[in-house]
């Protein structure tokens, strides 16, 4: 799909003049006008466009805050307060920047379960995969340096939780939690070190979402068969086929995001973080924000010691391999036939995959205490389960469905059943007998 001699052709001399000495004009045509998309991709695929949206929103609002907050512990949380007071439509940009942090995390994570679910990582897209979840990597690190900023209450105490974790590794663990916090205690220190990198990580986020698409540019787009492209007739145009549908999905997406801005602003957020961050008054029950709550969830469910490994350093282990595991997901799905569409025993394993996703959440929320973290261990038996074991199995023994032969094919059978549908539906009670 990424073959083919270019279609651009300048329609002035100053255009001529400028493509033979920098054809950005022609790689922005070939990248997103012409460029062929398979035919029969779906809303699921829209999510990698709002992605970039949303990144660039996220960037834009964060450069207008910085620009009036103070990362200094005696002047953070008013100068939060003096952006939504007194900084002109401050209140806006602080909204957008703080749920645009969810919404980000909304998309990314349906964008990563459609690729676990149409098998978007196998080969030849392997680095397209592994680009997306340094990415994912890249978010995590900057929205939990972001929750810090504002200096309330659950800003303070889950720096001081998370950070506290790195101790639980050997021989580096205190040098790491020393290096992260500017010294000994989350204080000044720290907040100027989050601050700075939380400004810095979205630019290097948008340099590896470059290469992301640049590699997705390369192999191609995958659609929601799994077949690749084998004739012109699989493809159309990005432009318009491909670019309505995204801006189609994009308007329902930011209106849900609008939804949250101007009537549930503070809904993802946390109560006790409208309460300066106060060292000696500790909340009586400690939470990260929601997208970080399932592998929160992990970390408190290692409640034994396994061998030499303590408790403490194995929950920090299962939390970090809960995120590192994704880098092998090509290689850890042994079968041949790439989309779930066809795969019906992988399908049922999947979407128990995702509802156990949602119920670590869940129980990441709640005390870790009771039945609680056994429902927590469970969920995480089955979260390293689903890679570790289902996946490389069920390549082996499960017999998928049979194939159409080409996009085309499976378009227009997927045409055909719709009408044979409606002409059922349309027949006579007599005809119907």
């Amino acid at each position: 799909m990424s073959g083919g001699h270019s279609t651009y052709s300048p329609k002035t001399g100053i255009g001529r003049w400028f493509d033979a000495r920098m054809p950005l004009p022609r790689l922005v045509h070939d990248s997103f006008i012409s460029y062929p998309v398979p035919r029969n991709l779906n809303y699921a695929y829209t999510f990698g466009g709002i992605l970039a949206i949303m990144l660039v929103a996220q960037i834009v609002t964060g450069i207008v805050l910085a620009m009036h907050y103070a990362a200094a512990t005696d002047l953070a949380f008013n100068s939060v307060e003096k952006i939504m007071r007194d900084v002109n439509s401050g209140w806006l940009l602080r909204y957008m920047h703080a749920n645009g942090a969810s919404m980000f995390f909304v998309a990314v994570y349906i964008h990563i379960f459609r690729g676990l679910y149409y098998g978007s990582y196998k080969a030849p897209r392997e680095l397209l995969w592994i680009l997306g979840v340094i990415i994912y990597l890249l978010m995590m690190a900057t929205a939990f340096m972001g929750y810090v900023l504002p200096w309330g209450q659950m800003s303070f105490w889950g720096a001081t939780v998370i950070t506290g974790f790195f101790t639980a590794i050997p021989l580096v663990g205190d040098w790491i939690q020393q290096l992260l916090l500017g010294g000994f205690a989350v204080d000044n220190p720290t907040l100027n070190r989050f601050f700075s990198l939380h400004y810095l990580l979205p630019f290097m986020i948008a340099g590896v979402v470059v290469l992301h698409v640049w590699a997705l540019h390369v192999v191609g787009q995958t659609n929601p068969t799994g077949i690749e492209v084998k004739s012109k007739t699989d493809t159309v145009a990005f432009t318009p086929y491909a670019t309505v549908k995204d801006a189609l999905g994009m308007v329902v997406f930011l209106a849900v995001f609008a939804y949250f801005i101007f009537y549930l602003p503070n809904y993802m957020g946390h109560p006790d973080n409208y309460i300066m961050a106060d060292p000696l008054k500790t909340p009586a029950h400690i939470v990260p924000e929601w997208y970080f709550l399932p592998f929160y969830a992990i970390l408190r469910a290692i409640t034994f010691n396994i061998g030499p490994i303590d408790s403490k350093l194995g929950g920090v282990l299962a939390m970090f391999g809960a995120i590192a595991v994704l880098f092998f997901v090509p290689w850890l799905d042994t079968s041949k036939v790439r989309s779930a569409v066809y795969r019906p025993w992988y399908k049922l394993f999947f979407w128990l995959f995702a509802l156990n996703a949602i119920f670590l959440g869940w129980l990441g929320s709640r005390p870790a205490e009771g039945s609680y973290v056994i429902m927590a261990q469970i969920g995480t038996l089955y979260y390293f389960g689903f890679f570790l074991v289902i996946m490389p199995l069920l390549g082996l023994i499960e017999t998928p469905r049979r194939l159409p032969n080409s996009i085309t094919e499976a378009v227009l059978e997927k045409g055909k059943g719709g009408s044979a549908q409606l002409a059922g539906a349309h027949a006579s009670p007599e005809t119907q007998g």
